[in-house]
């Protein structure tokens, strides 16, 4: 996906607006392989729990942002994105990354 297209909630797609530009992430199967790697996860089930429990900080929900936007064929990494205006703040990044990970996995993750 190209930045400025709409997002698909049925693909597994959430938009984000950052520097005024929207983007749409998406977890691909590589994106949560790392993303486990990074956040020293025993398993998927492990990090969505860790989400849905409310366990989580801001690295993590930077880290779930950056898997998100690579699934989703965006060129940003964790640096650019952690320096980014983000539309709607860290409350705005902490919802869209719950996002992913609900429609990811069909869990009650927070939408």
């Amino acid at each position: 996906m190209s930045a400025g297209t709409q997002a698909n909630p049925h693909a597994g797609e959430v938009a984000l607006e950052i520097n005024g530009v929207v983007h749409v992430l998406r977890l691909t199967l590589g994106a949560l392989a790392a993303l486990e790697a990074q956040l020293e996860e025993p398993s998927l089930i492990a990090l969505v729990a860790r989400f849905e429990e409310g366990r989580f900080s801001a690295s993590d929900v930077l880290a779930l942002l950056v898997a998100g936007l690579q699934g989703g064929g965006q060129p940003l990494d964790a640096v650019t994105l952690a320096e980014a205006e983000i539309t709607g703040g860290p409350v705005r990044a902490a919802q869209v990354a719950a996002q992913l990970l609900a429609l990811s996995f069909g869990t009650g993750a927070a939408a």
